[in-house]
């Protein structure tokens, strides 16, 4: 297939938390053809409630907050992204799917974030940003959520013992919410 023959954007729907939802996306972007399998079980076991306030951290074109927002239609639903197209994007899937309760924004992790204290985070966290900056978005998201505030991440499997001993070290909790062969979604609380 010749390259000129490439559809730049991409569009698709998905069905997440019983919600048919249509995004968009372009190559560059992590899974633009469609919900990946981590995010996918990450969003099967988020506990959203109404009236949250919400954190898409790495949101890229922004499947897991839109479901939030899409999901529990009171809570507020913040997205960052380091990658201006991925917020471009964002934006465009939070319209497109006629959200008016999300704020999409440009950030490296919580750098550019207003003052807000979170009752949920949520995160894919990729596996090839290193440990240092894993450790750094975890201590920032102990900062950032409420007392009793839940942070969920979905990591490759093979990061479990990681996430565990961080959480264990930085929160004092640690819960395994699911895992299958490939990805573990995990949940600390901020006591």
């Amino acid at each position: 297939m010749a390259v000129d023959s490439f559809p730049r954007e991409v569009n698709f729907r998905a069905e997440l938390c019983g919600t048919p939802l249509t995004f968009s996306a372009t190559w560059g972007l992590f899974s633009p053809k469609a919900i990946d399998a981590g995010t996918h079980l990450l969003i099967e076991h988020l506990n959203v409630q109404e009236g949250d306030i919400c954190l898409d951290l790495g949101c890229g074109y922004g499947a897991i907050g839109i479901t939030l927002a899409k999901c529990a239609q009171t809570a507020t639903v913040y997205m960052v992204d380091k990658d201006f197209v991925a917020v471009d994007y964002a934006r465009k899937n939070a319209k497109q799917n006629q959200l008016q309760n999300c704020h999409v924004l440009l950030s490296n992790g919580f750098s550019h974030l207003p003052d807000i204290q979170f009752d949920l985070i949520a995160a894919n966290l990729p596996a090839n940003v290193g440990k240092e900056l894993l450790q750094i978005f975890l201590t920032d998201a102990k900062r950032h959520l409420k007392p009793n505030g839940r942070l969920y991440v979905v990591t490759i499997s093979g990061l479990r013992a990681f996430i565990k001993r961080n959480f264990l070290n930085i929160f004092g909790n640690y819960e395994k919410v699911k895992q299958r062969h490939t990805h573990t979604v995990a949940m600390a609380t901020r006591v």
